[in-house]
């Protein structure tokens, strides 16, 4: 795995960050953020919509389980599982869309669905040393380095 690590100093700069990850998306990646509660995860995927060309409002999915936002070129399906022990049917959602060109995936706490993800996708783990900084390490394998053009 590579790993790119970058800090924003305000939720404005984790939205632009995430504009820039959603500007380089193609279609198909799946994204795992693994942080505590109220680090920015929805922020983050805030920013990914815009930059993927949504004009949808973004929000949490913590009691929907799954939100969905159409972009130019692919649908984002963002999945929190936070307040599941067992996926039950959504399990089945999500292994529906997984592989699918015309979707990304962004999920937050999938622990309990580790097993279905595949090895191939993005880790965006989200660190809060401030009140308003975050620090982001994107991990990635090689097939999937275009993640991280134009960030430094």
């Amino acid at each position: 795995m590579h790993q790119l690590t970058l800090t924003t100093k305000s939720s404005e700069e984790t939205v632009k960050l995430g504009r820039m990850l959603g500007e380089n998306l193609d279609g198909g990646e799946i994204i795992e953020l693994a942080s505590d509660l109220g680090s920015g995860k929805t922020t983050l995927v805030k920013g990914i919509a815009v930059g993927a060309g949504s004009r949808e409002l973004v929000s949490s999915p913590s009691f929907t389980i799954c939100n969905e936002y159409a972009c130019s070129k692919f649908k984002i399906y963002h999945f929190d599982f936070y307040r599941l022990s067992d996926p039950g049917i959504v399990r089945r959602e999500l292994e529906e869309v997984i592989g699918s060109r015309s979707s990304v995936i962004i999920i937050e706490w999938p622990e309990v669905v580790t097993n279905v993800l595949p090895n191939e996708h993005i880790v965006i783990q989200i660190k809060s040393p401030g009140v308003n900084s975050r620090r982001l390490t994107i991990k990635y394998t090689k097939d999937l380095k275009y993640i991280t053009k134009g960030l430094k």
